[in-house]
């Protein structure tokens, strides 16, 4: 459920010490501050507080219920223990969510692709969302196993995007002149970037699977390079205060560099209220994620939401 206060940072903030405390801190990198505005990229934000309050009780249903994400997540063998925590943990509150594995593994139900090569799993797990699914969903979440995501804040951010036009949303890094959403910290698509996508994946000149140069290239850029020319481009999203609502780090990360680099502003400096992901996650993590987001309230603090997200009828979500 989304929150227009700091609910939902303050139970993040609990999680993430949890984290650090776990962790020791020792193996966690430094970074940078999480409000950025270098980039040359398009910046696309959130809705703010004013933009659902002034919509109809009507139009407030319509757009809940219009929504719809199906979650892609991409596996390997290696990947058992994240994968089921991802499984026991947020995917429940994705409207569907399938995993993708690069061999068939006995102890959980996935789509198998035969390839262990990150950027062919890519490719033949969107090619088969789209296939089975553009009629059912508008709105397409890749990540990997490592990360939380919270569906619900995802859902709040695409309000009042138009699905139909071809975004390509998450956190934008640059790296010469190639723009691209870092895959680490997730990768939302709108159904018709990936209707475009699903096009442009047949056109080998464009879009090679392997081979030429291409394939040097990290899965998360060449899908940048292929998206290109569907007229698709990296777009940074970021609350209405202008923070990265994507985080290609953990909690715990995030929160030891806001002490480090900011020790007066600690809540302000480590995360957006609205943050929609985090990355590099160990499963235990995720539980406690889950318990800071889902669970933990502050006895009286009342808080109404505009907007109210569920997820499907039948998943045993928190």
């Amino acid at each position: 459920m989304i929150s227009e206060s700091t609910s939902f940072v303050k139970g993040v903030l609990l999680g993430g010490i949890f984290c650090v405390l776990v962790t020791f801190l020792g193996h966690i990198k430094t970074g940078y501050w999480t409000k950025v505005h270098h980039h040359e990229h398009h910046h696309i934000q959130a809705p703010n507080q004013e933009d659902v309050s002034n919509l109809s009780e009507v139009e407030r249903v319509e757009l809940s219920q219009s929504i719809r994400v199906y979650c892609i997540i991409l596996v390997k063998p290696k990947d058992l223990g994240h994968w089921a925590a991802v499984k026991e943990t947020w995917s429940k509150h994705c409207d569907k969510a399938e995993f993708y594995s690069s061999e068939n593994v006995k102890v959980f139900d996935s789509i198998t692709l035969n390839t262990d090569d990150m950027w062919a799993m890519m490719r033949k797990a969107y090619k088969l969302a789209y296939d089975h699914y553009k009629d059912e969903y508008n709105w397409f979440f890749l990540a990997r196993p490592t990360t939380f995501a919270i569906i619900e804040n995802l859902k709040y951010f695409l309000l009042k995007k138009d699905s139909s036009q071809p975004f390509y949303i998450g956190h934008t890094v640059k790296s010469g002149d190639l723009e691209y959403v870092d895959g680490e910290g997730g990768i939302v698509l709108s159904i018709e970037s990936l209707r475009r996508l699903s096009k442009v994946f047949e056109d080998p000149d464009k879009c090679p699977e392997q081979g030429g140069m291409i394939w040097k290239l990290s899965e998360d850029k060449q899908l940048a390079v292929c998206l290109k020319y569907t007229g698709a481009f990296a777009e940074n999203a970021e609350d209405s205060e202008g923070k990265d609502v994507f985080n290609t780090k953990s909690v715990g990360s995030l929160i030891k560099e806001a002490m480090s680099n900011h020790p007066q502003q600690v809540v302000e400096g480590c995360c957006s209220d609205m943050a929609i992901t985090f990355n590099g996650l160990a499963p235990n993590h995720m539980h406690v994620m889950m318990y800071g987001v889902y669970r933990l309230r502050a006895y009286g603090h009342d808080f109404n939401d505009a907007l109210v997200f569920l997820p499907p009828a039948d998943s045993d979500n928190d």
